[in-house]
């Protein structure tokens, strides 16, 4: 299991498996980007990403992406995953596998914030991002698995 602080140190080794990367109900007006979290001890390297929008107003979109660096300070050139563009309340779930990234050390939320049309110029989301450590995913074809099904 992870346990992970937002200072980007491990707190120890019993770990809590859930990494809140944009705290729940995070009020957001402009873009910005949340705490880095240090995922180095996590034993499965894989997370289920869950973006909960529970407030917004009209004619504006939310992008979500996540980033990954190898000692907190310096950041991968492009997001590691990005959520779907979000228009309206609800709850999106993506999987995040870094088992194949081990230099991936620390991660890290960003968004970015569009508004259009004639009305107030400030966009405004409610909204959160958790991760929570799952088991790893399965590096098997599926025809690989029905063959030893039918052995």
């Amino acid at each position: 299991m992870l346990e992970s602080s937002p200072s980007g140190k491990s707190s120890g080794s019993s770990m809590a498996n859930h990494l809140p990367l944009i705290p729940e109900n995070t009020r957001m007006e402009a873009n910005g980007g949340g705490a880095a979290f240090d995922i180095s001890s996590s034993a499965t390297r894989t997370f289920l990403c869950r973006l909960t929008i529970t407030d917004q107003i009209e004619q504006e979109s939310l992008d979500v992406s996540i980033w990954g660096s190898a000692d907190g300070e310096t950041w991968s050139k492009k997001p590691l995953l990005m959520l779907p563009q979000q228009f309206y309340r609800g709850t999106t779930k993506l999987i995040l596998d870094l088992s194949l990234r081990p230099e991936t050390k620390f991660i890290r939320a960003r968004w970015e914030l569009f508004r259009w049309g004639r009305v107030a110029p400030t966009p405004m989301f409610v909204a959160g991002l958790k991760l929570e450590e799952i088991p790893p995913m399965s590096r098997e074809t599926p025809t690989a698995r029905i063959a030893l099904a039918t052995k």
